[in-house]
């Protein structure tokens, strides 16, 4: 049962692991930067149980046809958050390769790229993308849960652990402290970067000939300090 979970962390040569490093960087890490740490680790579990599932359910027909590659690998939850992603993104069409195409059909195009993947397996990452693309589109609400819980969880080990290791970039459950976090990178408070000081020069002498006109100052000279 433990295979279930355990498959994800498997790689058979450093190709494979290089690709399953930048899939986790790149999809993975946008993911968790939308629903948090604690939701996404929990999302992380069940992709991967329902990736198991529907790999060893259609392994079986599969099979028949043609030889099925082991399930193994970071890939699959990767599909599974690209699917969630592109299922709930308000954007109609985006950029591949410099070519406008429908949003929706993104993880799909991908899903041809990972094809050639060296012991990636093409039904596992299938079945991936359609447990996210389930999800995001509602057919699996039992694995969602308040917000409230995840900021609870937020404090209790092992995440309140994970807030303190220097380094660890730790995003929060709630939504307000996310959006938060978010705006204190943007808007940094005064005093966090250098400032240019300025030297303010004493206003120079007035000629003679001002000197002894008083009624010239009230006409408007007035000295500014120069930067």
């Amino acid at each position: 049962v433990h295979r279930l979970v355990t498959y994800i962390f498997v790689y058979e040569d450093l190709i494979s692991l290089t690709c399953g490093a930048i899939i986790i960087w790149y999809f993975a890490g946008s993911f968790e930067k939308n629903v948090g740490t604690v939701k996404y680790c929990f999302l992380t579990i069940a992709f991967a149980v329902l990736s198991a599932l529907l790999y060893l359910l259609l392994e079986t027909i599969v099979s028949r046809v043609s030889k099925v590659e082991d399930a193994k690998g970071f890939m699959p939850v990767a599909f599974a958050t690209l699917g969630v992603s592109t299922t709930r993104s308000q954007m109609k069409r985006t950029l591949v390769f410099g070519v406008r195409v429908p949003v929706v059909l993104v993880p799909w195009f991908m899903l041809c790229i990972a094809w050639f993947i060296p012991r990636s397996s093409l039904l596992s990452n299938l079945c991936g993308l359609l447990a996210g693309e389930a999800y995001g589109l509602g057919y699996c609400f039992c694995l969602d849960f308040a917000e409230s819980v995840g900021s609870k969880l937020d404090r209790v080990l092992p995440f309140s652990l994970l807030k303190r290791i220097p380094g660890l970039k730790y995003i929060p459950g709630s939504l307000a402290e996310r959006r938060a976090f978010e705006s204190s990178k943007i808007n940094p408070v005064p005093g966090a970067y250098p400032t240019q000081s300025y030297y303010c020069s004493s206003p120079p002498a007035l000629p003679a000939f001002q000197m002894q006109h008083p009624n010239a100052q009230s006409q408007g000279f007035q000295h500014s300090c120069a930067p």
